[in-house]
């Protein structure tokens, strides 16, 4: 009865099946973390460009 608690406890022990997965679940979310604050700092550099092509248009139009 030991023996047998003994080799199921040592083969749990060995079985890395779900490491895998564990590990793929943290580099996507990873990978999600430097998309997400990626895209913020570029949307603010996007809307400075459009608002400041904006006023100038705006500018140019009023002057025509």
């Amino acid at each position: 009865m030991l023996n047998s608690l003994k080799s199921r406890l040592a083969g749990l022990a060995a079985d890395d099946t779900g490491a895998t997965a564990i590990e793929y679940g943290l580099i996507a979310a990873l990978v999600a973390v430097a998309s997400i604050t990626a895209m913020r700092g570029l949307g603010n550099q996007l809307k400075t460009t459009f608002n400041s092509t904006s006023s100038a248009m705006s500018g140019a139009n009023a002057a025509a």
